[in-house]
């Protein structure tokens, strides 16, 4: 299965006792199936994910499963910091007919994550999985980054399919390219630095601001890949200044109002993260104004 394509990683709508809205989150995927993305990821850092607990997690795949329009890839986050319960949390996933686990790097005890101890990490939960994994490089988030020499050391196993890297870094891109080979399948997770890095050989991307603009982020890919290099960046500009607003200044709070306004069900992120305060309401409404074909903003 070719991982081309915009894929969004879901938020999780909370209800007011705090508790997973399902029937917000499955009224947001019914939404999704009507847009050009090609998948979706649960559980990812755009997710909530350190803030759930398993069960919930669990929930929440089932949900999306269950919702999801056929030919839509899932793909379900099941990185933990132990080897043994990144398999467990992969094998579930499988058994709920998702497509891919995407497997975050280990952090806890980030000094000792060497590549020897991060590929073994891989590996074993590559061998243990009936469905193939995809790698994951937060390094915002992990304080370290998944370089060129371990992609080189497991991109030959059969079960390893690719990699989402988030750091933005266009050379590293370049340089995982090279390593991971043909059949090595890159997908970047900074919108800020999409049409660059699919220049460098990137096949897709997995981009919070898909959640509130889809149909822009997959206009850019489609563009791309029809060879129109000035449309592509010229569509690359118009998304810039909307990913740093609701991603990178805002974050999840940004990006969960962000989708109350376009329709979508957001609401509040789970402590200890706070809601947008009224100023960066203000900005958000200014920065998708005019970008989104979806409902008109509402207040």
């Amino acid at each position: 299965m070719k991982l081309q394509g915009i894929f969004a990683p879901l938020t999780v709508p909370f209800a007011t006792d705090g508790s997973v809205d399902h029937a917000s989150l499955r009224a947001n995927v019914e939404r999704y199936n009507r847009t050009p993305l090609h998948g979706y990821v649960l559980n990812g850092s755009t997710g909530e994910s350190v803030l759930l607990r398993w069960d919930e997690i669990y929930g929440i795949w089932e949900t999306a499963k269950s919702a999801a329009a056929p030919g839509k890839v899932l793909i379900a986050g099941t990185g933990a910091e132990s080897t043994s319960e990144t398999i467990a949390h992969t094998a579930r996933a499988a058994a709920l007919g998702y497509d891919y686990a995407l497997v975050r790097t280990p952090s806890y005890f980030k000094p000792l994550m060497t590549v020897e101890a991060e590929a073994e990490h891989f590996l074993r939960v590559a061998d243990a999985s009936k469905i193939p994994i995809l790698l994951y490089s937060i390094p915002i988030f992990t304080g370290y980054a998944v370089e060129a020499p371990l992609v080189a050391r497991v991109a030959n196993h059969p079960n390893i399919t690719g990699l989402k890297d988030s750091s933005g870094n266009v050379p590293r891109i370049a340089e995982i390219v090279a390593a991971g080979g043909p059949r090595f399948q890159v997908l970047v997770g900074s919108a800020a630095t999409l049409e660059p890095s699919l220049e460098k050989g990137a096949t897709g991307a997995i981009l919070a601001v898909a959640c509130a603009l889809p149909d822009l982020c997959c206009e850019l890919f489609a563009t791309h890949n029809l060879g129109d290099a000035a449309r592509a960046k010229s569509i690359q500009e118009k998304l810039r200044a909307p990913s740093d607003i609701l991603v990178s200044k805002n974050g999840i709070p940004g990006l969960k109002y962000a989708l109350d306004c376009l329709g979508y069900v957001g609401g509040p992120p789970r402590p200890p993260l706070l809601p947008a305060g009224n100023a960066a309401k203000k900005e958000i409404e200014e920065a998708i104004a005019g970008l989104a074909i979806a409902a008109p903003i509402r207040n």
